[in-house]
């Protein structure tokens, strides 16, 4: 192996490297935001709620404003515990997909066509098991 191959290999595997740690930082970054959102609302709640029990022999559907991610992401900005809650979920929901997506950016810049053409499947899949039943309906 030649001095240029070997300076060529150091830096694909010092790229390679970064990726990952890029990677594992944006996951536990989205984790973290998403407790903290979830936190944010449910320590409300909990003070506007202290003695709040949960009937499981009858069905509360959610309210309208809470089935769609403009409801939401609009009442948790209004102020509403219930929404600040579920947009953490939503936040935790989305750390994956980010993730996939960081992904196919990092494969195209390694100009790998055949991983990006792989890791948008997966982004495909995602995308399709959280909205396909708008798709199908």
């Amino acid at each position: 192996m030649t001095a240029r191959e070997k300076r060529w290999c150091r830096a694909r595997d010092w790229y390679d490297q970064r990726i990952e740690n890029i990677i594992a930082q944006l996951l536990r970054a989205g984790v973290l935001v998403s407790a903290l959102i979830v936190i944010g609302g449910a320590v409300p709640y909990l003070g506007f709620h202290p003695r709040a029990h949960v009937d499981y022999r009858s069905f509360h559907n959610e309210p309208s404003e809470l089935k769609t991610v403009q409801g939401i992401v609009s009442s948790a900005f209004a102020g509403n515990v219930l929404a600040i809650m579920q947009l953490g979920l939503l936040v935790l929901i989305a750390t994956p997909i980010v993730r996939v997506l960081f992904s196919v950016f990092a494969f195209a810049i390694e100009d790998d066509r055949m991983y990006v053409a792989f890791t948008l499947i997966v982004l495909a899949v995602l995308l399709y098991s959280l909205f396909g039943s708008f798709l199908i309906a």
